[in-house]
C-alpha cells in the first residue's frame, strides 16, 4: 500500500486533522507533481498459458511484451490490469486531484474505488484524469486499470503490421495536485499554457503565452495572472501581471503578449539557448498554482528548391528516424535509455529526428530542446485505413499539438504515412484535409506534412499538406539503388515550387549475414531470405551523395536508426525484425553505415575500414575501403603499406584500394592518419578461405 503525503509532515497533518477536521493553514499551496510509479501489482487476464493469472508486482514503466512480441506473431494480444492501494492523507483535503498517464498501450479504463472515472484511446500519447470526487481521504483507496493493446479499426494505428502496439503502462504515471483554482490538466492533458512566436529576429520577437484556468471554488474568484520570462542565469527578462475575475462557468482563456527586444535564439546545434516562461495564479499575493515551459526563440522557413533555413541561415537537414522500442525492453524504457538513443543520433552527426510513426516520450521532446536537434512528430496513422478511425486519428493529432505545443525542436506535424485512396475525395484524403485543418488551427506557426510510399507528387492522396514526405527504397522494393538521382531530378523538374522531403530511404541489413563488395549488385529482391549487411552498406554509400547534391530535397530521414520490432514479418532470416536499422537492436553494435554517415556528417575525426563482419573472404583480390574525413589514409596490409594510392568513391570520405591481394588463411589489415600530431588507426582481420 502507498501513503502518499508532502514533505514528511503526513503524521502531523492525520493529528491535526483528526482534531480540527482542517488542513494546515499554508500547507503545499501550489501544485504538486509526485511520481505515481510504485507498488503496482500486474496480471494478464486473458492469459491462456498462465490460467491462474496470478498478480505479480511490478515498477512503471511497464509492458506485458517487452520478449513475446520482439520473437514473432504469437504475442500476448489481450487484456492487462495493474492494481495498486493508495492512502491519501488529510492535507489533500479541498485539493483537486488527477491521474496523468504518459502513455497506455493501447485502449486504459481507469476504476477509482470500483469506480470508473476515464477511459482513453490511444497507445501514444498522454491523458489525464480527474479522481478527486472518486476518492476518499484517510483510507484505503483501490486504483484498477484495464489495459488492452488488441487492435483495433477505430484506433490508430489499426494493425501491428509496421509495428506492433505494445501493452502495458510503459510511460510514467503522475499524481498532480491543485488547488480548486487551477491552470488546466484536462486539456487533452496539455501542460495548460500555450507559448506562440512570431516575427523572430536577432532584434525582436513577439511572444503571446495563453493560459486555460478551472475554477471549481463555489463562488467566483478574483485572481492575478503572473507570466516571467527568464533567462538561463535565472534573471527576468520581461513580466507581466493582470487581474482577472474567474467565474465558476467553464474553463476560461487569457493571454499575455510581450515583445522582446535583442532576444537570444534558439539555433539548434550551433547555440540550443531556452528561456523559461513561469505562469502563476496569485490569490492575495500568494501564489496557488504555478506551471513553467521552455521557450525557444526560433524562425523555421522551408524555401522550395533551396532548402531548411533556421533563423534565416541555411541548415543541413541531416535525418534519421527512430522507433521507441529495445530488444528485450519492448517501449517500457527509461530516460536514461531515451538519452542513449539521442547521443548515439547525435555521436553520428544527424541533426534532424523523425520520431516515427507516433507521439514518443516527452522526456524526448524536452531533452531535444536542449540537445539542439530539429523534430517531426507525428501520429500513427499509417500502413492502412479501415474508414473508422476518423475521430480517433482527430483526437491523437488534437493530443500531439496541445501536449508538446511549447517544444521549440518541433518543426512539423506529420499527419499520416502511406495510406492510400484511389481519389482525392476517398476517406485517406478527406481525413487528411480534415487532420491539416486541425493542425493549422491549433498551431498556424508550424508546417504540416503527409508521407507518400510512391515517388509520384500526383498520388490521389498527396498534397494535402504543406510538405509532401515521400519514401524512396531503390535498390530494396523497387529499381537500382542509384535510380535515387532519377527520381529526384524528375520531381524537381516537374514540380519546382513543392516543398519536398525524402522521409525514408535506405535497405535491411543483417549483421550475420554478409557479402563481399565483388558479389553486390544495385538491386535486391526483399523477398530472400538473405540480406546482408554489405548491401545496406552499398545503398547508403550511393544515395547520400546524391542526396547531398539536391537541395530541392528539403531534408532526408534514414529509415532507421535502430533496427526494431515488426512482429507480424519474417524476413531476412530473422523473425519479427526490421533490420534497416543503423544500430542493432540492442543499441550494442554500430554498422558500416553508421560510420558512414559519422564520417560524412560529425564533425568528430573519422578513419574507419569497412566490411569488419566479412571475415571469411572467398576472392583473393579484393577491394579494401576505408571511411575518413581527415584526409588520405594510409594502408597496410599484413603489415606491408599498399604504395598505391587509393581512388575516390562516392565522395570526399570514401577511399578505395583496389586489387589488394590476400594470402591464405589470415590477413591484418590496417589503415593508419597522422593528423595535427595525432595517430588515427584502425584495423581489421579477414581470413581468405
Amino acid at each position: 500500500m502507498t501513503i502518499l503525503y508532502f514533505n514528511n509532515r503526513y503524521y502531523l497533518a492525520v493529528l491535526l486533522f483528526l482534531l480540527t477536521g482542517f488542513s494546515v493553514p499554508g500547507f503545499a499551496q501550489s501544485r504538486k507533481n509526485i511520481s505515481f510509479n510504485q507498488d503496482w501489482t500486474f496480471r494478464k487476464t486473458n492469459d491462456t498459458i498462465n490460467t491462474k493469472s496470478v498478480w505479480e508486482k511490478v515498477t512503471l514503466p511497464h509492458t506485458w511484451n517487452a520478449i513475446d512480441m520482439q520473437l514473432g506473431k504469437d504475442f500476448y494480444e489481450g487484456e492487462g490490469q495493474y492494481k495498486k492501494e493508495v492512502v491519501f492523507g488529510p492535507e489533500y483535503k479541498n485539493k483537486r486531484l488527477f491521474l496523468r498517464f504518459e502513455g497506455v498501450g493501447q485502449v486504459a479504463q481507469v476504476y477509482v474505488n470500483h469506480k470508473l472515472v476515464g477511459t482513453h484511446k490511444g497507445s501514444y500519447s498522454a491523458f489525464c484524469l480527474d479522481i478527486t470526487y472518486a476518492v476518499k481521504l484517510g483510507e484505503s483507496n483501490s486504483i484498477l486499470v484495464k489495459v488492452n493493446n488488441k487492435a483495433r479499426k477505430d484506433i490508430i494505428p489499426v494493425n501491428h503490421f509496421l509495428f506492433g502496439i505494445y501493452g502495458g503502462i510503459y510511460r510514467p504515471v503522475s499524481l498532480l495536485v491543485t488547488n480548486k483554482v487551477n491552470i488546466t490538466t484536462t486539456d487533452y492533458a496539455s501542460p495548460g499554457i500555450y507559448i506562440s512566436q512570431k516575427n523572430v529576429t536577432a532584434k525582436s520577437a513577439e511572444v503571446s503565452v495563453a493560459v486555460k484556468i478551472e475554477n471549481t471554488e463555489k463562488s467566483g474568484q478574483d485572481i492575478d495572472i503572473k507570466t516571467d520570462i527568464i533567462d538561463h542565469t535565472g534573471k527576468i527578462v520581461s513580466s507581466k501581471t493582470s487581474a482577472q475575475h474567474m467565474t465558476t462557468q467553464g474553463r476560461q482563456q487569457f493571454s499575455q503578449d510581450f515583445q522582446l527586444t535583442s532576444p537570444h535564439l534558439w539555433n539548434g546545434f550551433n547555440d540550443p539557448y531556452l528561456y523559461k516562461v513561469r505562469t502563476q495564479l496569485l490569490l492575495n499575493q500568494t501564489v496557488i498554482d504555478e506551471v513553467e515551459q521552455p521557450l525557444g526563440l526560433r524562425k523555421f522557413e522551408i524555401i522550395a528548391g533551396k532548402g531548411f533555413f533556421l533563423n534565416d541561415q541555411p541548415y543541413a537537414m541531416h535525418g534519421v528516424c527512430r522507433h521507441q522500442d529495445r530488444w528485450q525492453y519492448g517501449n517500457a524504457l527509461s530516460n536514461a535509455q531515451h538519452k542513449e538513443d539521442l547521443d548515439i543520433i547525435k555521436e553520428m552527426g544527424a541533426t534532424t529526428i523523425r520520431f516515427a510513426h507516433y507521439q514518443q516520450a516527452e522526456y524526448l521532446y524536452s531533452t531535444c530542446d536542449t540537445m539542439g536537434f530539429v523534430i517531426w512528430a507525428e501520429i500513427p496513422f499509417v500502413n492502412t485505413s479501415t474508414g473508422e478511425e476518423a475521430d480517433n486519428a482527430k483526437q491523437q493529432l488534437m493530443e500531439l499539438i496541445k501536449q508538446n505545443y511549447n517544444h521549440p525542436s518541433i518543426y512539423v506535424w506529420g499527419l499520416h504515412n502511406e495510406v492510400y485512396g484511389k481519389t482525392p475525395a476517398d476517406f485517406p484524403a478527406v481525413l487528411t484535409r480534415d487532420l491539416n485543418d486541425i493542425a493549422k488551427t491549433e498551431d498556424p506557426y508550424r508546417y504540416t506534412v503527409s508521407v507518400s510510399g510512391y515517388g509520384e507528387m500526383d498520388r490521389p492522396t498527396n498534397l494535402n499538406a504543406d510538405i509532401q514526405g515521400m519514401n524512396r527504397y531503390y535498390g530494396w522494393y523497387e529499381g537500382k539503388i542509384g535510380d535515387l538521382e532519377t527520381w529526384a531530378k524528375t520531381t524537381e523538374t516537374i514540380y519546382p515550387d513543392n516543398k519536398l522531403i525524402l522521409t525514408e530511404y535506405g535497405a535491411d541489413g543483417n549483421i550475420f549475414q554478409q557479402q563481399e563488395q565483388a558479389d553486390l549488385k544495385e538491386e535486391y529482391d526483399y523477398t530472400s531470405p538473405f540480406y546482408p549487411e554489405n548491401f545496406e552498406t552499398k545503398t547508403h554509400e550511393i544515395q547520400w551523395p546524391i542526396i547531398a547534391k539536391h537541395p530541392y530535397i528539403t531534408a532526408s530521414y534514414i529509415w532507421n536508426m535502430f533496427d526494431f520490432a515488426t512482429p507480424m514479418w519474417n524476413r531476412g532470416s530473422m523473425p519479427a525484425r526490421n533490420m534497416k536499422g543503423l544500430v542493432t537492436f540492442d543499441r550494442k553494435l554500430k554498422k558500416d553505415a553508421f560510420y558512414w554517415y559519422k564520417a560524412n556528417w560529425s564533425k568528430e575525426p573519422v578513419l574507419y575500414l569497412t566490411e569488419r563482419r566479412t571475415t571469411a573472404r572467398k576472392h583473393a583480390v579484393t577491394p579494401v575501403t576505408v571511411y575518413s574525413n581527415i584526409g588520405q589514409p594510409v594502408l597496410y596490409v599484413n603489415d606491408k603499406k599498399i604504395s598505391a594510392a587509393p581512388v575516390q568513391g562516392t565522395n570526399a570520405v570514401q577511399y578505395i584500394f583496389k586489387d589488394i591481394q590476400l594470402k591464405k588463411g589470415i590477413n591484418k589489415i590496417k589503415t593508419v592518419i597522422k593528423k595535427d600530431n595525432k595517430i588515427y588507426t584502425d584495423h581489421i582481420d579477414w581470413s581468405l578461405q
